[in-house]
């Protein structure tokens, strides 16, 4: 499929943006994509309100093949070809795949703003219980990076710990009358 007759079809539906995606093109309208032209033909998205209509024309689900299985993504069903002759009926195709994406991304956006309302604690966070260095020590002894001394001093040998000596040696000399 080439973008002038993705152009077309899309008319009745109203004014989407097309762009590049992976071998085809995604569709998209208020920047929401609820449309894919792939080789594999032209899926529209889905959710349980509108399966049974994409089950009822005989249309089935975006599938691709790996190394070790066939992916089976549930969200996008093909076009019945009926809709390619039907430009009216495919508009209203059309319309229930942008609802879809658009309750898609609703409930995305939900899930996003629970989750940062979760407290601290249950997401495993510096407020379970131990205060915030215990915590921080405690990763650092996990990871193997806790220092051997208790001061926050570079090592002696590095390149930084020389800079840092140097600045602070500058700084008292500054300093003193």
């Amino acid at each position: 499929m080439d973008r002038e007759f993705l152009v077309d079809l899309f008319s009745g539906f109203g004014p989407v943006t097309i762009r590049r995606m992976f071998s085809g093109f995604g569709i998209s309208a208020d920047g929401i994509n609820f449309a894919l032209a792939l080789r594999s033909g032209l899926y529209l998205r889905a959710d349980e309100a509108t399966f049974d209509k994409f089950e009822a024309a005989g249309s089935q689900p975006f599938s691709y093949e790996t190394r070790a299985r066939t992916m089976t993504v549930r969200s996008y069903w093909q076009v019945p070809a009926h809709l390619f002759d039907d430009t009216d009926e495919f508009a209203a195709w059309a319309r229930d795949a942008f609802a879809a994406a658009q309750r898609a991304a609703l409930a995305k956006r939900t899930k996003k703003r629970a989750s940062r309302k979760e407290p601290a604690a249950a997401r495993g966070g510096a407020k379970s219980g131990a205060p915030k260095k215990t915590v921080r020590k405690a990763k650092a002894v996990k990871t193997g990076r806790l220092a051997t001394s208790p001061s926050k001093a570079p090592k002696a040998g590095s390149k930084t710990g020389a800079k840092t000596a140097a600045k602070t040696r500058g700084a008292a000399k500054a300093r003193s009358p």
